[in-house]
């Protein structure tokens, strides 16, 4: 079972940048990689999403619940239903300095398939490491500018 964490740091205001990342309807207009989300409920605690990824040259598709705790800030992720068994994780945003924000991405993944778990989880974690290092380049790049 791949679990993949990451970090980048920003030069940008944490409120900013933790903003930017609850806006995931946003990410396909500048995370390539991300092809469609869709927000299904929100409300004052989170949203419902349904989303579409490009990982493993595939797309993978899956519905998760996003719980936002604004007081962290931090936003934590678990698939409902989708292509894999298991998918979840965190963003945590940590004031890194004046003006800047260490924002971190975490990832538990799980394929489901005992007999395909030991041969592919090697893949998916690397998938997921490449994956997660292009949404925090991006949402990095997009708070900066």
């Amino acid at each position: 079972m791949p679990y993949v964490e990451k970090s980048v740091v920003v030069s940008a205001d944490v409120k900013r940048v933790y903003e930017l990342a609850k806006n995931m309807e946003d990410f396909p207009s500048y995370m390539p990689d991300v092809k469609n989300v869709t927000v299904l409920e929100r409300d004052n605690t989170g949203t419902v999403t349904r989303w579409e990824v490009h990982v493993i040259g595939k797309n993978l598709k899956w519905t998760e619940r996003d719980t936002f705790d604004d007081e962290a800030p931090k936003i934590t992720y678990k698939q409902i239903e989708g292509d894999v068994k298991k998918f979840e994780g965190e963003w945590r945003f940590i004031p890194a300095g004046e003006g800047k924000v260490r924002v971190e991405l975490t990832c538990d993944a799980e394929l489901g398939v005992p007999m395909l778990d030991a041969l592919f989880n090697p893949v998916l974690k690397k998938a997921l490491e490449m994956n997660i290092d292009k949404m925090l380049a991006a949402i990095k790049e997009k708070a900066e500018s």
